[in-house]
């Protein structure tokens, strides 16, 4: 069952969720584009010429909790800013993945052929 929070206790209880699954396991997190209007009431609103106000609907999970929550666009900046904290804090079990820098790979390849013919030549002489 999902508990539908403010978006400063959402990323509390976010935090927590990560903290629970450091050791093991992970967090989900969706987010999408909501109006939470049905689309009968959209299109109503639509003929008749009024604004529909769209928000972020952000839902996190371990498997066992589900949480949500709703961010309108006033509030957006604040939210996103405090969210990307929240995770560029706790992705810190990440391996960075090991990456060959093509112009490196391609420079040694030509030192070793060219280690490899001077050796040959030197040893036909």
């Amino acid at each position: 069952m999902s508990v539908r929070l403010q978006p400063d206790p959402f990323l509390n209880e976010l935090t927590s969720m990560f903290e629970r699954t450091t050791e093991k396991g992970s967090v989900w997190v969706t987010l999408k584009h909501s109006s939470e209007k049905s689309k009968v009431q959209r299109n109503k609103m639509k003929t008749s010429g009024e604004k529909i106000e769209f928000r972020c609907l952000i839902r996190a999970t371990d498997g066992k909790k589900t949480i949500s929550t709703v961010v309108g666009p006033k509030d957006h900046q604040r939210f996103q800013a405090s969210y990307a904290t929240i995770l560029k804090s706790r992705m810190t079990a990440l391996k960075k993945r090991e990456r060959k820098d093509k112009r490196k790979a391609a420079d040694s390849d030509k030192k070793e052929d060219s280690k490899a013919r001077t050796a040959a030549s030197k040893a036909v002489n």
